[in-house]
């Protein structure tokens, strides 16, 4: 329970439009897309500036509050499940853009502004933000970097990670923090930058950023290499990157996912296939050319019984759109998707898609598996229903099966949907209990009282 003073104190602070306590108000802010049970907050506060974003981290500090920070709540690992009576921050009020220059190429934000309002005003401008989480339509740029997002151009561009130069983050006790800045190199003190991408809201509460684009690519071309056989679709992935050719985007659709994207989305996706690879080519036009050629060549060389290449830009359009519906159409389904996202090196993808559908079997399971194949980052997707108890302990089960598998492969437990709480008693299995000592002292140091985003990530 909230003190009435305390919250006489957050109203006069953020106004009282910008604080929420009643339980209809809590509920929606309880939960996030982890399939994971929500747990109801003591208050939701929305600052519109960021001084007022400081005034209430210093006040749940000096109250041991304990604080989630929540952009659009797309999160899948459970990274903005709030800690019980605790503090909901959310960031979608701080969401200005706040320069595009174009003579530096660089981009400053606040952390609520959407991902794709932030792509299109770039490429306005003739600039390219490649990060493109599946997501993108609602998710912030503040939650992209705290989860290290990625996407599925990550195989050509990489994750968020690589885009970020600086920022600007409020420690536990409200005081601000400056780490990066908005030159091309910047070799200035500790790496904060990195310590801050990924750290779920464990470390810091995210103010400001600095993100660095490049030009947009002149020319793409995009296919679809449609297979009869789930293993040459996979080998087809390796013996794309073993070629050295790099398309901006690789990715896998199985049939069961196919089918259900079909039925959902009508854009003519060919139902009878075992799998498909979406492929899409970007650069120079020349090159594009020459490498999608040899995409081509190599897909039928692979056993690939049709190529269908993208007319023009609604073509194109479509068949992307498609692939970016595969979450909502599979969810329709069942009550309950459990959405993974274990990352295997691109060599290991066959070996990884055949597990896949062992572990399917074994468990008596429905899973549709799709993804970033091109980065070795698969998504099966499991449907249940929860309530049903002994199916859901074979969910449970398929889980670890998934996990382990990825490991021994020399893979991790997380190519872009963050640890949170959903995946945090998995941490020590991939890095080894010194590495989780290591982190919780780090945090200690931070944060002492443990109120930032307790026990995501590594726990405790």
């Amino acid at each position: 329970m909230i003190p009435r003073t305390l919250l006489k104190e957050f109203q006069r602070i953020l106004g009282r439009e910008n604080v929420f306590h009643e339980k209809t108000d809590l509920l929606t802010y309880s939960y996030d897309a982890a399939v994971l049970e929500p747990v109801l907050p003591g208050l939701v506060l929305r600052p519109t500036t960021c001084e007022a974003l400081s005034s209430a981290i210093r006040l749940c500090n000096e109250n041991n509050l304990s604080m989630t920070v929540r952009g659009a709540g797309t999160n899948l690992s459970g990274g903005t499940v709030p800690a019980e009576d605790g503090v909901v921050l959310l960031t979608n009020a701080l969401n200005r853009i706040i320069e595009i220059n174009e003579e530096d190429m660089y981009g400053v934000v606040e952390p609520g502004v959407v991902t794709a309002r932030f792509a299109g005003a770039v490429e306005a401008k003739g600039l390219f933000y490649p990060p493109d989480p599946g997501s993108q339509a609602v998710s912030t740029l503040g939650g992209n970097v705290a989860e290290n997002a990625g996407g599925l151009r990550g195989l050509k561009y990489g994750v968020t990670l690589d885009y970020v130069m600086g920022l600007q983050f409020f420690d536990v006790n409200g005081e601000l923090v400056k780490t990066g800045s908005r030159t091309v190199k910047c070799a200035t003190g500790y790496n904060l930058t990195g310590l801050m991408v990924g750290s779920e809201g464990t470390l810091g509460v995210i103010g400001e950023i600095i993100l660095k684009l490049i030009p947009l690519p002149q020319h793409r071309r995009s296919m679809m290499a449609i297979f009869d056989e789930v293993s040459r679709a996979s080998e087809a992935v390796s013996g794309i990157i073993a070629q050295r050719i790099i398309p901006a985007t690789l990715e896998f659709m199985d049939n069961f996912t196919i089918r259900t994207v079909e039925d959902y989305s009508h854009v003519g996706l060919p139902i009878d296939a075992a799998a498909l690879l979406l492929i899409e080519m970007d650069g120079y036009p020349a090159q594009v050319e020459e490498d999608a050629e040899k995409v081509e060549s190599l897909c039928q060389q692979m056993g690939a019984t049709d190529i269908r290449v993208a007319k023009d830009a609604k073509e194109r359009d479509n068949i992307w759109e498609a692939r970016r519906m595969a979450l909502s159409a599979l969810a329709k389904l069942k009550p309950t998707v459990v959405l993974e996202d274990a990352t295997v090196p691109r060599s290991k993808i066959p070996e990884m898609v055949q597990a896949l559908q062992k572990i399917s079997r074994e468990f008596d399971l429905t899973i549709g598996t799709f993804g970033h194949a091109g980065d070795g980052n698969l998504h099966p997707t499991i449907l249940t229903d929860r309530r049903n108890r002994e199916e859901w302990k074979r969910v449970e089960a398929a889980i670890k099966a998934i996990f382990d598998k990825a490991l021994a492969l020399g893979g991790t437990l997380s190519g872009e949907h963050g640890i949170g709480l959903a995946k945090s008693r998995f941490l020590e299995k991939e890095t080894g209990r010194n590495t989780v000592l290591y982190s919780r002292r780090i945090k200690k140091a931070l944060d002492p009282k443990n109120i930032l985003n307790p026990g995501k990530v590594i726990g405790g």
